[in-house]
């Protein structure tokens, strides 16, 4: 985890874990959650965290850096493009979860 300070505050964080991708043979990174305070944000703090987890992912020889969005959530959706990343529109994420995931372990 990544925590971003303003005068010794905490103002946001970046949960991340490494993954692996058997397209690739290596390593990457995924961005579990990103965070900044809303009265810090447009303030460079979520670029700040992303460049330190390219660095991360540079540093570590990680093929990728990777996360998911809420296809709602247009302003993170506009930030993400702005930097350069690109929706993945040929995967459709599955989930299992409750009593379903239950039911399957059974």
């Amino acid at each position: 985890m990544i925590f971003v300070l303003e005068q010794e505050a905490e103002v946001g964080f970046a949960l991340f874990f490494h993954n692996f991708s058997t397209f690739l043979g290596r390593a990457g990174i995924y961005l579990e959650d990103l965070y900044v305070k809303p009265a810090y944000r447009g303030r460079g703090y979520g670029k700040g965290l992303l460049r330190k987890l390219a660095q991360i992912a540079r540093e570590r020889g990680c093929g990728r850096l990777e996360w998911w969005c809420l296809d709602w959530n247009q302003p993170s959706i506009d930030f993400y493009l702005s930097l350069g990343a690109e929706p993945m529109k040929d995967w459709t994420v599955y989930r299992i979860a409750g009593d379903t995931l239950q039911k399957l372990a059974e």
